[in-house]
């Protein structure tokens, strides 16, 4: 849907569609073409499908008690029909949405995620998302940071680490949030986005969800 949105802003395929509603003069004109986006995403919803694969593997991880989460630029709508029609039963949590700033590629969505389910390391005093207790601390501390949402942490303090996450998503977005956090990262690949299967933050390639099986089992990531 991206150039149906591009042609709603009248904004080139060069520019970045949220970054451009972010950095309209006045909060009345953000608000408006951001409610263009969500029509467009609103209609979008009743042609929804499922990804091959998505119930097997969903199984997969289930019974294996793998969690989940989800980190996306989709305001919560389109997430919460896909919720509703295709993963019943299955738990995503925390959900990362439109609302999350900064937002993919930026990394602190996905470090967000891990510091949430308590994976931390020690930091050599690089910049990243400390490991602060409650989702209002968490979010004041990405809202406190540079432009990719991290913050300058002291040597020895608690951060979040990505290193035992893996980002699977179709966009470019997605591959270079994910390594940008330190997550390895899967691209499911299309007519649309073969060529990212070359790209420098690509780890790994499959062309339906349920490849991933295989993968967990055999530890090739």
């Amino acid at each position: 849907m991206f150039s149906q949105m591009r042609s709603a802003l009248s904004i080139p395929r060069t520019t970045d569609i949220l970054e451009h509603i972010y950095s309209l003069p006045s909060p009345a004109a953000q608000a408006d073409a951001m409610d263009r986006i969500r029509a467009i995403e609103r209609a979008a919803v009743a042609s929804q499908v499922a990804q091959p694969g998505l119930a097997p593997l969903m199984a997969y991880l289930d019974a294996r008690g793998v969690r989940k989460a989800i980190c996306t630029r989709n305001f919560d709508a389109p997430v919460q029909s896909l919720l509703s029609k295709f993963l019943a039963g299955h738990v995503f949590a925390p959900i990362v949405t439109r609302d999350f700033r900064p937002p993919k590629p930026d990394p602190a969505g996905i470090l967000h995620i891990a510091r949430s389910w308590g994976l931390v390391r020690t930091s050599a005093g690089e910049a990243g998302v400390p490991a602060a207790e409650g989702e209002e601390a968490a979010r004041q501390a990405v809202g406190e940071g540079g432009p990719d949402g991290l913050v300058p942490t002291e040597t020895g303090e608690d951060v979040a680490d990505a290193s035992g996450l893996i980002m699977v998503g179709d966009s470019v977005d997605d591959i270079t949030a994910g390594k940008r956090a330190g997550a390895k990262t899967v691209l499911l690949v299309n007519d649309v986005n073969r060529h990212l299967a070359e790209h420098e933050h690509t780890d790994l390639v499959i062309s339906r969800l349920d490849e991933l099986i295989d993968v967990l089992d055999q530890g090739l990531l």
